[in-house]
């Protein structure tokens, strides 16, 4: 009992203090409250002006750090910019440079093209026309002068479209006469057998291919063994005794060549050479040749009749000057003897009429000397 009873004071005590200060409480609370809200107010306005300040000055020295940054990386860009703008200018110049390069090669292209459609054109025109046996042989008397300009023997070669000779076998018609010295002459007439060497080539079957070409042979021979029974080389005196077959095109001889490979030797059997372009032009070069040397032969010939002559004609000459030269001693021993008979016999009479002073005055009869210089004899040369 003893122990609850200060309890029991403490409560009740509280309970009358808590009664009699309730309503300052109240007044308290309140005066906290504003106290507290102020506070927090001012504090919140120091916050936030610490916090401008500080942003403030962390700008500003974000701010000089950036321009610090924008400056060396400009420093650092600036080299590259420029090496790109040079590469950019030189792309430029590049692109300018294969576009007009492009038009240029797509001109030649097409330029290209259109000399292949004409080369086609013309081409099949050619192989038309030369299917036809009177132009085919045109051409190839056309290709014979070619080849007889460019061997530079236009001088010394007679082509003989026009003119005929007669022989035992009937009238034969040479294409060509090639000169050579000492009068000699060599037979040339041009074939074109192209029929089935035209037909070969353009057959897209093998077989067929060959078995043309293999005609295209048979008639190279064919007209070897016709031009070999002309034997154009026994109607010219002093012919060697051969003529030559002139195929205008190396692939007509190649081809026919490759399907009869005794061509060449039944050629020299019969006494026929078979002669291309290459080869004529050769040949004809060495005839020219020839015609040079002996050229060369009969200047020489010329030179020594020459020398001969002018020999000869020295000889009397320095004979008629040693005439001369004796002449001219005789005549000034006459002269000398001359004026010393004139001197010791006449003049001295006559000078006496200037001494007797009936001379004219200031006239005098002048001394004649006589000639002293012996004439120089020609000299025979030997020595």
């Amino acid at each position: 009992m003893q122990n609850i009873l200060p309890v029991v004071c403490f409560v009740a005590g509280f309970a009358l203090a808590w009664f009699l200060l309730r309503p300052r409480k109240q007044d308290l609370a309140d005066t906290f409250s504003a106290l507290s809200a102020d506070a927090l107010a001012r504090n919140n306005q120091a916050f936030l002006d610490l916090a401008k300040t500080s942003l403030a000055q962390t700008q500003e020295a974000a701010r000089g750090d950036l321009e610090r940054r924008q400056q060396a990386i400009a420093e650092i860009v600036s080299p590259v910019r420029a090496s790109l703008e040079k590469v950019d200018s030189k792309i430029q110049e590049l692109e300018k440079a294969r576009t007009g390069a492009y038009a240029a090669l797509s001109e030649q292209v097409r330029g290209l093209l259109e000399t292949h459609k004409q080369l086609r054109t013309e081409t099949g025109r050619l192989v038309t026309a030369l299917r036809t046996p009177g132009v085919r042989g045109h051409w190839g008397e056309i290709q014979l002068r070619r080849v007889v300009e460019m061997a530079g023997m236009l001088e010394r070669c007679d082509f003989l479209s026009q003119s005929t000779l007669e022989s035992e076998n009937g009238r034969l018609r040479p294409d060509l006469l090639v000169h050579l010295p000492a009068g000699k002459t060599i037979v040339v007439d041009a074939k074109t057998p192209l029929d089935a060497y035209l037909q070969g080539i353009e057959a897209e079957d093998e077989a067929i291919r060959r078995a043309k070409l293999a005609d295209h042979a048979r008639q190279v021979r064919m007209h070897m063994s016709a031009l070999a029974r002309k034997s154009y080389w026994e109607q010219f005196d002093q012919a060697p005794e051969f003529a030559i077959m002139f195929l205008p095109g190396e692939c007509f001889f190649s081809a026919a060549l490759e399907n009869d490979p005794t061509l060449i030797e039944t050629g020299a059997g019969q006494n026929i050479i078979l002669a291309t372009p290459t080869t004529l032009i050769a040949l004809l070069r060495a005839i020219a040749y020839g015609w040079r040397q002996e050229k060369l032969a009969q200047n020489a010939a010329e030179i020594s009749a020459l020398g001969r002559e002018l020999y000869k004609r020295l000889s009397d000459m320095c004979d008629h000057w040693s005439k001369m030269g004796r002449s001219l001693e005789r005549a000034v021993e006459a002269y000398n003897s001359g004026i010393g008979s004139l001197e010791s016999r006449v003049l001295v009479s006559a000078r006496k009429f200037a001494e007797l002073k009936t001379a004219p005055l200031g006239v005098d009869i002048a001394v004649l000397e006589p000639v002293e210089h012996a004439v120089r004899r020609v000299s025979n040369g030997v020595g």
